[in-house]
C-alpha cells in the first residue's frame, strides 16, 4: 500500500533518490575521507562519480515537468546505477578474491593521464592492491559491498517507476 503510494509520485520518488544520493556523498566524501583519513582507490572514485551521475539524472527527473522528461532521465539513471553496480560488484570480486601480487599502482588521475583511455579503463577494473583493501565496514559490509547495494536499490526502484507507467504521473 505504501509502496504503490510513493510509486505513484515518481517525482517525489527521483527527488528522494536524488536526497540519497547527496546523503551517500557527503557521508563519503565529509567524513570517510576527510575525518576517518581514507583515501579513495580508482574504482571508488568510479563509484563516486557513477553516484553523482544517478543523483543529477534523478534530480533532472524530479524537476521534469511532463512524463517523458521523468522517463528519459529515469532510464538514463538505471543505466548509470548498472554501471556502478558492476563496478563496485567487481571491487567486491577483487576483495574477497584478491590478486596474488597485489600493487597499490597508479592513481585513477594518473592512469587517465599517463595512458589513452582505451588502456587506463581496462586498468581501472583490473584493480590494484588499494581496491582489494577493506579499510572500513558497516554489518559486515565493505564500502563497495554497500555501493553494489545501493545501487541495485535505485535501479530497482527507478525501474518500478518506470514500469508502473504513467498511471498517476500528471499529479506526480
Amino acid at each position: 500500500m505504501v509502496i504503490a503510494s510513493l510509486l505513484a509520485h515518481p517525482r517525489r520518488v527521483f527527488g528522494a533518490i536524488a536526497l540519497i544520493c547527496a546523503a551517500m556523498l557527503a557521508f563519503g566524501i565529509l567524513y570517510l575521507q576527510n575525518v576517518v583519513g581514507l583515501e579513495p582507490c580508482p574504482m571508488c572514485i568510479v563509484q563516486r562519480y557513477a553516484l553523482i551521475i544517478v543523483g543529477v539524472f534523478c534530480a533532472l527527473a524530479a524537476f521534469s515537468k511532463g512524463p517523458g522528461g521523468w522517463r528519459l532521465w529515469g532510464l538514463l539513471a538505471v543505466a548509470m546505477s548498472a554501471f556502478g553496480a558492476f563496478t563496485a560488484a567487481r571491487q567486491s570480486w577483487l576483495q574477497w578474491n584478491p590478486p596474488a601480487f597485489a600493487t597499490c599502482g597508479r592513481d585513477l588521475y594518473g592512469m587517465i593521464e599517463s595512458f589513452p583511455l582505451q588502456r587506463a579503463i581496462p586498468m581501472i577494473f583490473k584493480g590494484g592492491g588499494d581496491c582489494t583493501a577493506v579499510d572500513w565496514t558497516f554489518l559486515g559490509g565493505s564500502i563497495a559491498n554497500w555501493s553494489f547495494v545501493w545501487f541495485v536499490i535505485f535501479a530497482l526502484v527507478i525501474l518500478a517507476v518506470l514500469l508502473r507507467g504513467g498511471r498517476a504521473a500528471v499529479r506526480g
